[in-house]
């Protein structure tokens, strides 16, 4: 694995989430794709901006285009995996009833 880039300046936010660790896995699925990705913290003060924070992923700035459309395309294959599991998971549900 190449070495993280070390100034934030040099990095490109591709992702964001409230959750870490949708983040993380984000972070994992770019790295099976061979693009080096860190996970940031947004927290903010909580007594000056309750609720506001979460974490984001960056990636090096030349890497930033592919990272994004991995991430379309695992959204998108997701999207239609869960619509699989659904129609499938009906299905059996009518199987059962008749």
């Amino acid at each position: 694995m190449a070495t993280q880039p070390q100034r934030n300046e040099d990095l490109v936010q591709v992702f964001d989430s409230e959750q870490e660790s949708e983040a993380m896995v984000v972070r994992s699925l770019l790295e099976s794709e061979g693009i080096d990705a860190i996970v940031s913290s947004l927290d903010a003060p909580q007594d000056v901006l309750p609720g506001v924070g979460g974490v984001v992923v960056r990636v090096a700035a030349e890497d930033a285009e592919k990272a994004r459309q991995i991430i379309q395309d695992y959204r998108v294959s997701g999207d239609e995996s869960a619509d699989e599991g659904e129609a499938n998971s009906e299905s059996a549900d009518i199987t059962k009833e008749g």
